[in-house]
């Protein structure tokens, strides 16, 4: 096996700082300039991608990855020019830097403005996706921030090859190449030793599971906004449309089960029990989702069905599954199944199916989650579907961002105050 060169992960630390102030004054024309270019060279090289990127499934496969997640790995011809189809997006939305979000005038007379900033230099920290490599860099250029990739290792040829290719676009348009810095080690040391460069680091984003994050509470020395785990919920109320139920509870599980926004769970109101769960289970077992479920979900299914399920432990409902697996619950009440969602959810994304005016703004207002839905699936969750273009994570805490990440939310303050010879 090749050894692996050695980095020096402050040098390019120090590197993207540097950059970065380049990158912060850059005007919007070349930022957009950049990621034009960004695209054209997406699409130029998507068999140089295809490539590298069939390497790493043949690895993941031979390492026994579930299928969810060699779907969330895969980088097949159509997903590039996808990619590439999102960046050209970004390029033509309007620049955040420099906008003015408020301003007054003091008693004393002076002019205060809050504009925009860059943040700096901003860490992605991420597992098995390698379309967050041109997702996070593509919006760093556009919000005049440098970006230290440090992608998984399942996926660290595509990575690699993506980070390369960005990186290069940049710097054609005249922009410095240390703006895109990519952590070319599978070492957890150099991951540690980024974490701690709180002189060159601005900000840490992981996207990943719930290890990842504790990884991040343990050893991050740098801020961080938690992009990381989605244990989220699809609850069935007393007042639910079934066939609508039906279809939302598939929808949430099966899409792309790999994904962060997909249902772990299915909560159900006893009311409606004996009724939904007989054809949610015919429809969830039809998609080759394995159902771990509780005696009240038991004791409503046929005999049939009781053989194709497993009994539910209380570590089923603590699980991100990120596979085609669902644990099905029995819930006496709404606030019972509020309160299920604040034991064990993650903050992600939460659903009600329901008709029931009342208990979907209960639902709404009691469920503590970047984002809840009414009457619609949790796949939604999503940055360029909620119009915000790519998207760096979605936050699951409550600090600076929640919720899918964009522009705006890559930006900081400050305060401009004009003054005629004031003191004080």
């Amino acid at each position: 096996m090749k050894k692996e060169s050695p980095l020096d992960i402050k040098a390019l630390a120090q590197g993207a700082k540097t950059a970065s102030r380049v990158l912060a004054l850059a005007p919007s024309s070349r930022k957009d300039r950049a990621l034009q270019r960004i695209a054209e060279a997406l699409e130029q090289r998507v068999p140089e991608i295809v490539a590298q990127n069939r390497q790493d499934m043949a690895a993941g496969r031979e390492k026994g990855l579930s299928e969810a997640l060699l779907d969330r790995l895969l980088l097949a011809e159509e997903r590039v020019k996808g990619m590439a189809d999102g960046v050209r997006e970004l390029a033509s939305f309007p620049d955040p830097i420099g906008e003015i979000v408020g301003g007054r005038r003091t008693r004393e007379g002076l002019e205060l403005e809050q504009r925009r900033v860059p943040l700096g230099v901003v860490a992605v920290i991420y597992e098995a996706r390698p379309n967050v490599t041109v997702d996070a860099a593509a919006l760093c250029v556009k919000t005049g921030n440098s970006i230290i990739l440090r992608g998984g290792g399942d996926a660290f040829l595509s990575n690699q090859v993506l980070s390369e290719i960005v990186a290069e676009a940049v710097y054609a348009a005249e922009l410095p190449k240390e703006c895109i810095g990519f952590v070319a080690s599978k070492d957890r040391a150099v991951l540690g030793d980024l974490l701690g460069l709180t002189e060159s680091v601005d900000l840490v984003i992981p996207r990943g599971g719930e290890k990842l994050k504790q990884f991040l509470v343990e050893k991050a020395k740098v801020p961080v906004i938690y992009a990381a785990g989605g244990n989220c919920h699809v609850y069935v109320d007393a007042g639910a449309d079934l066939d609508q139920a039906v279809k939302i509870a598939v929808n949430a599980k099966v899409d792309r089960p790999g994904v962060c926004n997909s249902a772990e769970t299915l909560l159900v109101h006893s009311s409606v029990a004996q009724d939904f769960l007989p054809l949610v289970v015919d429809e969830l077992r039809a998609n080759g989702v394995k159902l771990y479920v509780d005696e009240e979900t038991k004791a409503v299914l046929r005999v049939e069905q009781v053989e194709q399920v497993e009994s539910a432990q209380e570590v089923h409902y603590a699980t991100e599954f990120l596979a085609l697996e669902m644990a099905v619950g029995v819930v006496g009440s709404l606030e019972e199944a509020v309160q299920h969602i604040t034991r064990y959810g993650t903050g992600h994304s939460e659903a009600i199916v329901t008709q029931d005016l009342e208990a979907s703004r209960t639902f709404v207002d009691a469920v503590d989650a970047a984002a809840v839905y009414v009457n619609a699936s949790t796949r939604f969750t999503d940055g360029a579907v909620y119009g915000l273009g790519a998207e760096i994570g979605i936050s699951t805490q409550k600090l600076h961002a929640r919720g899918p990440m964009g522009v705006r939310e890559l930006t900081s303050t400050k305060y401009v105050v004009k003054g005629r010879g004031h003191v004080r």
